[in-house]
């Protein structure tokens, strides 16, 4: 069974290959579900670590529907990491009444040429997941990162199966909540893939600072936040 480690650092990419696993999925900031990382991780990864890596390819949190400017950068981001030689990549669109965008899909698929290509949890957003199944199929793309449309790939367990009963060509890899405890139902149930990020939260200050840099308003699914030409022009007209 093919263990895929979530890493969202350097020093988590270490771990894992350091740990036994057989690959990475490497982004950034975990707490909004992943992000595309830096042109330094990426360097530095690639510098690094031996096992196959994938890289996400997400240009922002929040929902998968992405505008013109934003496939421009994922498509450019894939370049850069076909440019690294990286193994595979990790991403996926959906059109805002959550079906598969297929278009676009395919549009990254093609950038991603050689390099594997992972469509990731926006799966268990879709409202057509076995329909969808079909035409990622058709994409040619190579795996499917998901809960089984639940919190957590054990209590998608049931949905999951049944997503690997009908997949003919695609990976069927559970992800979301894997860990030792759990791993055997996934190997069981005859899986050959799962998915986790095995991190534990770590006191790295002696104590907090005063103020915190998080702020909880920005975390959304269904709002994006966009500076706003009105709010910074009455400000730009107090001072110029």
């Amino acid at each position: 069974m093919i263990v895929e480690v979530c890493a969202n650092s350097l020093e988590s990419a270490l771990v894992a290959e350091r740990a036994g696993a057989d690959r990475i999925e490497l982004c950034s900031e975990l707490a909004v579900g992943g992000l595309t990382p830096s042109y330094g991780l990426l360097k530095a990864v690639k510098d690094q670590i031996s096992i196959p890596v994938h890289v996400l390819i997400r240009p922002r949190s929040g929902n998968f529907s992405y505008t013109d400017a934003e496939m421009d950068i994922m498509l450019s981001d894939i370049k850069i990491c076909a440019e690294f030689g990286f193994a595979g990549i990790v991403a996926g669109v959906l059109s805002k009444d959550f079906s598969l965008d297929v278009d676009r899909t395919k549009k990254l698929k093609l950038a991603a040429g050689n390099m594997s290509f992972t469509f990731h949890r926006a799966f268990d957003w879709l409202v057509n997941p076995f329909e969808a199944l079909f035409e990622l199929e058709n994409l040619q793309v190579n795996t499917i990162l998901s809960s089984g449309q639940q919190s957590s790939a054990p209590k998608g367990l049931d949905f999951l199966t049944r997503l690997k009963s009908k997949s003919t060509t695609i990976q069927i890899m559970p992800g979301s909540g894997v860990n030792a405890g759990n791993v055997d139902l996934f190997k069981e149930k005859g899986f050959n893939a799962v998915h986790l990020s095995g991190t534990a939260m770590m006191q790295v200050l002696p104590s907090k600072p005063l103020i915190s840099m998080n702020s909880k308003g920005f975390l959304s699914d269904d709002h994006i936040a966009i500076s706003q030409l009105e709010n910074i022009e009455a400000v730009v007209s107090k001072v110029k």
